[in-house]
């Protein structure tokens, strides 16, 4: 099983990085190809394969194609730039999710993982134990779950978040901030079991695309007559989760808050699973130097999103 393992994962490895590599040369065979319509000066980058370049192009293909999609409220399945992106079938079943907390959790933590586990259809919440990274990442695969999410606690106050995609990865690390439970917040609404509408506001750039479709193949697709809603806010890349039920009285729409509340911050995303950390790449990480950047938005600013901060 380990070996098989081991080969499946270098295989899809091989796939990915090929499809990166003819990506990367598409995309200089566009820009030189828009240079040369527009009568406009190539880049300083591509001058010296210019001439190479020009010439592929005269019998180049169109590069990969964009997968068939399916209809949904969600988006249905994932309109993937290749046939090999991790949610390439997202939408085609409904995902399983398991949950589990760091080792010793809090009563403030285990409130907080039980309101998740109600929170996402078809979640279950696993008692952590003594398992370490690598057991849990294997349990999760052995029980054929497509998402592990992990909430690590500081004090007492839960202050992190691992998603982490099966098989292969991506892996996104969030920071938890200003968290409201639902037994906090005033004549709270019961929760609903129906799988509710997602709303995604202000994702504008790739980043914000890639970091949308991790928290959207969460949840399943849901049902049109369904009258629960799911925002996920981003403004100066905080995002905000609010949870809400909705119904038309006198032709006015009414909203029900059905917590919780809080907010999402992304500092890391790992192109593998949470226990190949130390091996696999990172697809992007906020680093120190970036706290400078105060104007600098990178999920809502269509610059936001540079290749020198890609690893």
């Amino acid at each position: 099983m380990l070996r098989r393992q081991a080969r499946l994962r270098r295989e899809y490895l091989y796939r990915k990085t090929a499809e990166i590599k003819h990506k990367s040369l598409q995309e200089k065979k566009e820009r030189i190809k828009k240079s040369l319509e527009d009568h406009t000066t190539i880049h300083g980058d591509l001058r010296r394969d210019a001439l190479e370049l020009q010439k592929k192009l005269k019998w180049s293909d169109d590069g990969p194609k964009q997968a068939s999609t399916t209809s949904g409220i969600n988006g249905g399945a994932n309109t993937a730039n290749s046939q090999d992106d991790e949610y390439l079938y997202a939408g085609s079943q409904d995902p399983k999710i398991l949950i589990t907390t760091s080792h010793n959790p809090s009563n403030t933590l285990k409130q907080f993982v039980k309101e998740l586990r109600l929170l996402i259809p078809n979640a279950q919440r696993v008692n952590r134990g003594n398992y370490d990274i690598k057991q849990l990442v294997h349990a999760s695969r052995a029980n054929d779950a497509t998402d592990l999410i992990i909430i690590h606690e500081t004090r007492g106050v839960p202050t992190n978040l691992v998603i982490c995609h099966l098989p292969y990865g991506p892996t996104a690390k969030f920071n938890i901030s200003d968290i409201v439970t639902r037994h906090e917040i005033p004549d709270i609404g019961t929760m609903p079991e129906a799988k509710p509408h997602l709303i995604f506001h202000n994702f504008k750039t790739k980043l914000g695309e890639r970091t949308m479709s991790i928290l959207k193949y969460l949840f399943p697709v849901p049902k049109e007559d369904s009258k629960r809603a799911i925002t996920f806010a981003n403004h100066d890349d905080f995002i905000s989760f609010r949870h809400h039920s909705y119904r038309y009285v006198d032709n006015s729409l009414e909203l029900t808050e059905l917590g919780p509340r809080f907010q999402l911050k992304l500092y890391h995303i790992l192109l593998g699973t949470i226990d190949e950390e130390k091996a696999a790449d990172t697809e992007w990480v906020y680093r120190p130097y970036m706290n400078t950047t105060a104007k600098r938005r990178f999920m809502s600013d269509e610059d936001g999103w540079k290749e020198d901060e890609i690893e």
